[in-house]
């Protein structure tokens, strides 16, 4: 069921802080504890929030999704040579579930080399200009990812795993496209999911479309954000970390008018290779243990090679324990 109402996502201001401040200082410590208490409660409720920040000035997004652009107005052939070792992070364009929707993606973001090597192949003649400012952006949403997760295991008491999870982690910058449908298509432009990942920073242009499904409620409501606001959204292995003490918000793209949308979103992804599994501190009576430990590589490759209908809470159906 659809609706014309907006979802009231708590806003929170993180241009207060910065990852690399002197965390002893005073003004950090009461911002930051403030702000904390903000982040657990908005994410125990909604899964997500809004949040603001510096370092992205408007001339910024301008540059990037001007770039976007470009680079979706290229030929097919050309876009096809974005390919990924891992699943779903190349180039995905105008297939039969998702006439509207298309996709790139920039492994490892932060580091300048591989922005290049993407540019490079895309572009030839190379941009400099558009490297360094995809480097950039990426590296203050990175900065603002690694904040959340900093602060969300403090909340649980949980500090002395935090290195070992921010080392679990690695990202990938997708750049999004949803042409604006035909009178006789769906204007679906991506389907209702929770992110299987750790954490999402999602970005919409000009363009409205994103909706959120508030936990056990029908009803879909549209998220509207400010030029310069984010969406911060916790993912489904970060639930499992954490045994279910966050919520994972169900999401769709769904489109109105007659213009394209285009967006962009970090994510925040498990490495390959790695058992992930609940955090011992969170289990216990009153909290039984709710999902199997699993590979995050195993999960994607069953998703591919599934015939089944991709399912809504895929982690928690892959490998979630039934009570």
């Amino acid at each position: 069921m659809g609706s014309d109402a907006y979802i009231q996502l708590p806003v929170i201001d993180f241009s207060m802080l910065s990852y690399n401040q002197n965390p002893e200082a005073t003004d950090h410590l009461l911002h930051w504890d403030s702000m904390k208490t903000l982040v657990l409660e908005s994410l125990q409720k909604y899964g997500c929030f809004q949040a603001s920040m510096d370092g992205v000035p408007p001339e910024l997004h301008k540059s990037v999704y001007g770039a976007m652009k470009n680079l979706f107005d290229l030929p097919l052939e050309m876009k096809a040579k974005n390919v990924s070792t891992h699943m779903f992070n190349g180039y995905i364009g105008n297939s039969t579930p998702l006439p509207l929707y298309e996709s790139m993606g920039i492994d490892e973001p932060c580091d300048y080399q591989e922005v290049e090597n993407f540019i490079n192949l895309m572009l030839p003649q190379g941009n400099p200009q558009v490297c360094n400012d995809i480097h950039i952006y990426s590296k203050k949403l990175t900065e603002m990812e690694r904040m959340v997760k900093k602060m969300v295991f403090e909340s649980f008491d949980l500090g002395k795993h935090l290195n070992e999870h921010m080392e679990l982690t690695r990202y990938v910058l997708k750049l999004m496209k949803y042409r604006a449908p035909e009178p006789n298509e769906t204007n679906l432009g991506l389907h209702a999911h929770a992110d299987s990942g750790i954490m999402t920073v999602l970005h919409q242009n000009e363009v409205e479309g994103l909706e959120i499904q508030m936990e056990d409620e029908e009803e879909w409501l549209k998220v509207k954000l400010s030029p310069n606001s984010f969406i911060v959204m916790a993912g489904e292995t970060l639930r499992v970390w954490l045994n279910g003490r966050l919520h994972a918000p169900l999401h769709r793209v769904v489109l109105k008018g007659n213009t394209n949308r285009f967006s962009l979103a970090l994510f925040a992804l498990p490495k390959t290779g790695y058992t992930l599994k609940a955090i011992e501190e969170m289990v216990d009576e009153e909290h039984p243990l709710l999902f199997k430990p699993f590979d995050y590589e195993d999960f994607m490759k069953f998703l591919f090679t599934s015939r089944r209908p991709i399912d809504k809470f895929a982690v928690k159906v892959y490998c979630g324990l039934v009570y």
